[in-house]
């Protein structure tokens, strides 16, 4: 995923509009646009900024970004981070399992929601097994 695809999802996932986070992250709607269109790349300051405006590091923020680093638990997905935190569910998940789910999109979308995670993970462990 490149970095303007993981900065709308990051939005999207959440349910802001681009002015909500533009307000609390203190740069301009047009900029954020721009960001999130590919047309210009941020400096690690406005990384950091955006990143306090989610709430999550600038690692947490650039994961899944091609060419860097390795997961943690705040930058997974939506719903699969509750699926992972979940004390019956998540302990059978390994952290391979955790990485290839996090890659997942069906049709441009990802799965919103701990059991549509889990229903993916275990129609894929029948197919793979």
């Amino acid at each position: 995923m490149k970095l303007h695809e993981r900065l709308r999802e990051l939005r999207s996932e959440r349910g802001l509009r681009l002015k909500d986070v533009a307000e609390t992250a203190g740069i301009s709607v047009p900029y954020l646009s721009d960001l999130e269109r590919g047309r210009t790349n941020p400096s690690l300051e406005t990384l950091q900024t955006l990143a306090g405006a989610y709430a999550i590091t600038v690692h947490d923020l650039l994961e899944g970004v091609e060419f860097y680093g390795a997961s943690t638990e705040g930058a997974l997905p939506k719903g699969l981070a509750d699926l992972v935190a979940d004390p019956t569910l998540g302990p059978q998940i390994t952290p391979d399992w955790v990485r290839t789910l996090s890659r997942i999109e069906l049709r441009g979308k990802r799965p919103r929601d701990k059991q549509d995670w889990y229903e993916i993970y275990l129609h894929l462990k029948r197919i793979l097994n």
